[in-house]
């Protein structure tokens, strides 16, 4: 009974999502002849990397916002939120709003306001098109993610502990990245996407921005070692091999404290992370997050497993993380850790995120990629702005 009425419900959204799809053809030729008042959206996918994103480029000069069709704990930050509508409601409304505002959206390879249709989803790169919506792919893991060709077994079997449910979407992932791979106006990645993607525009170690100023923390200079680890998802984060190579020293008399944070906002990160001496990052996909990034830009120690061939494709040899993997190197890298010494790694971590990740930085590669796109900022920027002092950086970091 459950699976007849499953297929009912299926067969019901497909005929509505083909009711739609001429309506969809008017909005879409309607909206290439509409004045856009905003040059950039980013959506729709709640990532707490498209509100900095947002602010890099109206520091370049952009007008940009945020639009979500759901929101998460982390935050809820986002200019226009769609999630109080339901079902295809919230699919056709966001899209109308998209590119009817919109004069070039930022999206993820699983996909634009469409993303939660049955099928519709295959037409939205063409509605984009015919709307005249410029299209940057971002990615930011599970939208790329298509197992058969990830070369890391080790992630293979965390991610078939933290999301057994993902192997019924490798089919449709590796079909996303064809249609936005053929589609887009302009592909940039970074991470593990090598593994992944088979065409990029711009490869960068990873394209996340931060607001370096937010994170400017005091050092922590008395009491135990305080060891910060915030898993979405434990498997993949390496959570076990961290606790017990903290239990490992402190059975061994080492002064130190585990602090571990799981679905919490992004607000109490920050204020735990004044408290702390260490950030243990991820130890199993090999490479860096925002988590990192916001541990560097804290002048923490920060520790996680760095892949030696993407160090190598990306020129990273800068990154002053601690590399390590296992429980014998995460115990090792902690127990060789003084005030010191965490002091001189955040002092090259900070630098680090300035260089690489600064709004200013990433906001001048995004001004870049839009101005190839025919889309240039809408308001001057004065000669102090921030994005005047990032060129150098950028050219240093960002070559070509």
């Amino acid at each position: 009974m459950r699976v007849l009425s499953s297929l009912v419900r299926g067969l019901w959204q497909d005929c509505l999502e083909l009711l739609a799809l001429p309506w969809l053809v008017f909005i879409a030729y309607g909206a290439r002849f509409r004045h856009r008042p905003v040059q950039v959206g980013l959506g729709p996918e709640p990532l707490l990397n498209n509100v900095s994103h947002a602010e890099a480029l109206r520091r370049q000069g952009y007008s940009a916002e945020t639009f979500v069709v759901t929101t998460y704990f982390i935050t809820r930050e986002f200019d226009h939120d769609f999630s109080s509508l339901g079902g295809l409601q919230r699919s056709l409304h966001c899209f109308r709003f998209a590119v009817r505002r919109y004069q070039m959206l930022y999206l993820y390879f699983n996909g634009g306001p469409l993303l939660e249709t049955r099928w519709l989803w295959r037409w939205e790169p063409f509605l984009l098109s015919l709307a005249r919506v410029k299209v940057v792919m971002l990615h930011y893991g599970g939208d790329i993610q298509e197992m058969s060709r990830c070369r890391n077994p080790r992630y293979k079997h965390a991610l078939s502990q933290d999301y057994p449910s993902h192997r019924f979407r490798r089919a449709r992932i590796a079909a996303q990245i064809d249609l936005w791979t053929r589609w887009a106006d302009h592909i940039v990645a970074g991470c593990d996407a090598v593994d992944y993607l088979y065409h990029w525009d711009t490869l960068v170690p990873w394209h996340l921005s931060i607001d370096e100023s937010r994170w400017d923390l005091p050092p922590v200079s008395e009491g135990p070692l305080r060891v910060l680890h915030a898993p979405n998802h434990r498997a993949i984060k390496g959570t076990a091999t961290v606790i017990e190579a903290v239990e490992r020293l402190r059975s061994q008399g080492r002064d130190i404290e585990l602090v571990l944070l799981e679905r919490v906002s992004n607000e109490e990160v920050r204020r735990v992370m004044a408290t702390v001496d260490v950030v243990v990052d991820q130890l199993v996909i090999g490479w860096y997050g925002l988590f990192a990034l916001e541990g560097m830009a804290a002048r923490r120690a920060v520790l996680g497993y760095l892949n030696p061939e993407w160090i190598d494709l990306y020129g990273t040899h800068d990154l002053p993380m601690l590399n390590c993997r296992t429980v014998d190197e995460v115990a090792s890298c902690l127990e060789g850790l003084t005030r010191e010494a965490i002091r001189a790694l955040g002092t090259r971590g900070r630098e680090y995120v300035e260089r690489r990740h600064s709004l200013a930085v990433i906001g001048e590669m995004f001004a870049r990629i839009n101005s190839g796109l025919g889309i240039r900022p809408s308001a001057g920027l004065p000669p102090d702005a921030p994005g005047r002092s990032a060129s150098v950086a950028l050219r240093a970091a960002y070559p070509g």
